[in-house]
This record gives C-alpha cells, structure tokens and sequence, in this order.
C-alpha cells in the first residue's frame, strides 16, 4: 500500500524521531518542570495522581503555549519570516513564570542551537538576532527536517512526555512499568493537544499556570532535589 501523499519520508521520519529522543544533547531530562516540587507539595503519590498532574499540564500549559508556538514557528521558519520568529521568541522569554522555566528554555535553546550547528551550516546566520528560545530552536530543526506542522509538534509533546515520564519515575519514585503506563496515557492525549495548538491564534495563546510557576520557585529551594532549578 502507497504511502499517504502528506506522510514524511524515510529520512524526515527519522529526523523527527532523533529531535523527539531524550538522548538529544540539550538536557530535557535534567528538568522536571514542577513536577518535583509538586511530588512534595501537591500530594503526588502514585502513578495515577502523576498521570493526572501530568495530563492536565499537557492540555492545559504546554498546548496553550510552547506547542502553539511550535506550531506558529514551524510555519514561520518555513516562510522565512524573521518577524514573526523574534515575535514568537520573545513571547515565550517574556512568559517564563519563574527563574528554572526561563533558565530552561534558555538553556536548552542554546544547546539545541550548538548541536544545530553539526548539521546545519548556515545554524549561527538563521539564528542571528534571535536568543533563541527552545521551542523556536526545535522549531528549525522539524522545518529542516521537512515536516509538517502537525508531525513536528507531535514529535515536540512527545519529547516532552518521554521526559517528564522518566521524571516522576526518578522523583516518586515509581518503577518502569508505572512509568511506561503513564507514558502511553500521554500518548493517547498528545494528538488532542496538538490540535488544539494548531488552532490558537496569537491572542489565543497563554502561559498562565499559577499552580506550576509557583511549584517551580518552591523547587529553588526544595530540601533534597535530584532536578535542575
């Protein structure tokens, strides 16, 4: 049977697999968003609760934000408009809620740019006059790898999910089984949140979450911590 016309070649796949691997060189997996310090303070103390906390930041952090960004930033870089990339960059800097969140977009934008850098030339004169923010970063990578807006923010929740599943198995602590079950729940809620992040105009978007900022700022100073603040 053909291929669908719009499905990604053999080498845009694995492109997109490589950018969504927590074995990318850009330290997702030394961040864990919150969820550290809510594992602490907001009672999650099980698989289950931490499926729920993890689902409900899916919908309704990361698809209201980072991932419509993606999805604005795929489209933009495709189109070569500078613009609306500096726009979309320094929206996400401008809505970091705490140090660890601007710390960590910064960060892992800078990585993903330095690791850009071994495989696309022109890296440093695309990226001049922007910092530039993680998922403007990841952004360039999927256009370059020629995939649509849909595949490259699947591969971006995906990313994501496989990381802050490896988190709370780590945190909890929880075994890898729990940790695989959550994975797969997040996996079933990811193309929803896609397409809601498709669908937000820019006055749409938001990074709101009060609950998470303020679990962030307590993690500064969290007792014992195993994550990045």
């Amino acid at each position: 049977m053909p291929a669908p016309a719009d499905a990604p070649s053999a080498d845009g796949l694995l492109q997109l697999i490589w950018l969504a691997s927590p074995a990318l060189p850009v330290g997702g997996f030394s961040y864990s968003e919150g969820l550290e310090a809510a594992i602490e303070w907001a009672g999650l103390d099980g698989e289950a609760a931490v499926a729920d906390w993890l689902a409900g930041q899916l919908h309704l952090s990361l698809a209201r934000g980072d991932l419509a960004v993606v999805a604005q930033a795929i489209a933009a870089w495709s189109a070569g408009d500078r613009g609306r990339l500096k726009a979309l960059d320094d929206w996400v800097f401008a809505t970091r809620e705490s140090a660890e969140f601007a710390l960590q977009t910064e960060q892992m934008g800078r990585s993903f740019a330095e690791w850009l850098k071994l495989h696309h030339a022109d890296t440093v004169e695309r990226f001049t006059g922007l910092s530039p923010s993680y998922p403007v970063a990841f952004a360039f990578a999927a256009s370059r790898a020629q995939a649509s807006v849909r595949d490259g923010c699947l591969a971006f929740a995906f990313g994501w999910a496989e990381n802050m599943s490896a988190a709370a198995v780590k945190a909890v602590p929880l075994g890898q089984s729990a940790g695989q079950r959550i994975l797969a729940r997040l996996a079933r809620e990811i193309p929803g949140a896609v397409a809601h992040a498709m669908s937000l105009a820019d006055e749409d978007r938001q990074a709101f979450s009060p609950m998470l900022a303020v679990l962030s700022a307590r993690h500064e100073t969290q007792y014992s911590r195993l994550f990045r603040s």
